[in-house]
């Protein structure tokens, strides 16, 4: 069936009807416009909305204020305050100064807000009852029944743009601009294509605020929150207002339509729609979206809110761990018992670099410390629990092969010792490592309202002790008899005295 077949019933219309009869509107006394040459707009769900030349307005106007608001089949609607004797009235008028296609009657006309207009003398002209229509149809039905059983953003997006389709909306493409909080990524873009039903997801660095194609594009200008942009491609005379116009109109695009996804925190996210039906959108299609676009962007603010949580866990906690802390072991002692490699890594001579280097120069010292430190541990299967000051705690599950986690641990520490004496930034200073194996609790430990997922067992209070007699005796690398076994390229020390422990503790260095 095409999608000429299938038109949405009688739904969200806009009418532009002359009021040929006076009309004068006051604010309390003062009377702020009187004219013969008024127009009455009739829209779906609002108020009749009367529009007045502007030349026709008995008081002054300000500049242009900073608000735009956005209507896809009225343009992007610009704001002035009202000046009156002793008196402001704040953003008091509107107008469509580029009035889209169903909306040209009112182009450069001026409306006045609620707030502004406390009295309208319509006299002998006649008004129409605005339409207040019950808009349905399988767009509706599906976000209200259907669509919260989806799992991901690309399955939603893919249905959305079907069901869009369903409901007479001739769209061929649709794109979905989320911005995200994380260290790296700056959003989610989510792009449907009607030719091959398939949803291609891409995820901008923050270098995208640079990037041209970004800067002069829609999506930066929604995203800036200054209105929305609409242009019917299919109109050569037309003057692009940004180059993806140019590249849509070649793929035989006719409309383009970009309004905003607000999310209940306040940032401004984008939707995009293009049609290469012959007609286009029409105001009911743009209704039904325009109407719908809340619900929709509800549904991506719940999908991004759990990649954010996601992204921030993994980020301030670990992959592990924060997939476990998202999965509900939110409560104080929540966690397993364990056999794991416990790795304790401290930074040698910490407190005179922070002395002796300028702030910025040691921060950035000890940032590339820590990323040298967690990047090696990650690559080889281990995490990173905490930074602790200028120290690293990580951790290397054993699972069913103790050794390979002990094996693990251990190449992770060589690999750091050699890439901190081989850093341009870190050359200057050294790190002392100590490793233990053994059975630890991982999991929850903290007061009711403050938790932290850490380790807590004999091996980490022995990797911590070793990493600090590392120091003393000269010895990059300290491990335990477990850690050791099979190894090679490690002395053995014998038994040592570590602070806090009741015994010895057998331990093997690195040969240096």
């Amino acid at each position: 069936m095409s999608l000429d077949d299938t038109l949405a019933p009688p739904g969200y219309c806009i009418d532009v009807v002359p009021l040929p009869h006076p009309v004068r509107i006051f604010h309390n006394d003062t009377l702020l416009v009187e004219t013969t040459r008024a127009q009455a707009m009739y829209e779906t769900r609002l108020p009749m909305a009367v529009y007045v030349p502007r030349d026709d307005i008995r008081v002054r106007l300000g500049p242009k204020t900073a608000l735009q608001t956005f209507c896809p089949f009225k343009g992007t609607a610009s704001y002035h305050d009202v000046l009156l004797d002793g008196k402001t009235i704040d953003n008091g008028v509107w107008s469509y100064v580029s009035a889209l296609p169903e909306s040209k009657a009112i182009q450069g006309y001026v409306g006045f807000m609620p707030h502004a207009e406390t009295r309208v003398d319509l006299g002998r002209n006649e008004t129409q009852t605005s339409r207040d229509p019950n808009i349905t149809g399988p767009l509706v039905d599906w976000l209200m029944r259907e669509a919260g059983t989806l799992p991901s953003p690309e399955d939603f997006t893919r249905a959305v743009a079907t069901k869009m389709r369903e409901n007479g909306i001739a769209v061929s493409r649709m794109s979905i601009l989320i911005w995200s909080l994380h260290p790296m990524i700056a959003g989610k873009n989510y792009i449907w294509r009607a030719d091959t039903d398939e949803v291609r997801t891409f995820s901008p660095s923050y270098d995208i605020h640079q990037f041209p194609g970004f800067v002069n594009s829609p999506l930066q200008h929604v995203s800036n929150g200054l209105g929305g942009v609409r242009q019917r491609l299919a109109d050569m005379d037309e003057a692009s207002a940004f180059p993806i116009m140019d590249d849509l109109r070649a793929e035989g695009a006719t409309d383009y339509v970009a309004m905003p996804l607000p999310f209940s925190d306040g940032r401004t996210n984008v939707l995009t729609l293009t049609s290469d039906h012959p007609d286009g959108f029409t105001t009911e299609n743009l209704g039904l979206v325009f109407e719908c676009a809340t619900v929709i962007s509800r549904y991506y603010e719940v999908f991004m809110q759990r990649e954010n949580a996601q992204a921030l866990l993994e980020t301030y906690v670990g992959k592990r761990s924060g997939a476990r802390v998202l999965g509900g072991e939110i409560r104080r002692g929540d966690g397993d018992e364990i056999d794991a490699a416990i790795m304790f890594c401290d930074l040698r001579g910490s407190t005179r670099l922070e002395q002796e280097l300028p702030r910025d120069e040691y921060i950035a010292l000890l940032n590339a410390f820590l990323e040298i430190t967690s990047t090696i541990v990650d690559q080889r299967g281990g995490e990173v629990l905490k930074f602790i000051g200028d120290a690293v705690l990580a951790v290397f599950p054993a699972g069913a092969d103790a050794a390979a986690a002990c094996a693990a641990a251990l190449d992770a520490a060589r690999a750091v010792v050699d890439q901190v004496a081989g850093d341009e930034v870190t050359a200057r200073t050294s790190c002392a490592i100590g490793i233990a194996f053994g059975r630890v609790t991982y999991g929850n430990i903290g007061s009711s309202t403050r938790l932290d997922f850490t380790v807590i067992g004999l091996a980490a209070n022995v990797a911590a002790r070793l990493c600090d007699a590392g120091k003393t005796r000269e010895r990059a690398i300290m491990v335990t008899d477990e850690v050791a076994s099979g190894q090679t390229g490690l002395a053995d020390l014998g038994p040592v005295e570590l602070r806090g422990l009741s015994a010895p503790v057998h331990v093997f260095g690195d040969a240096s």
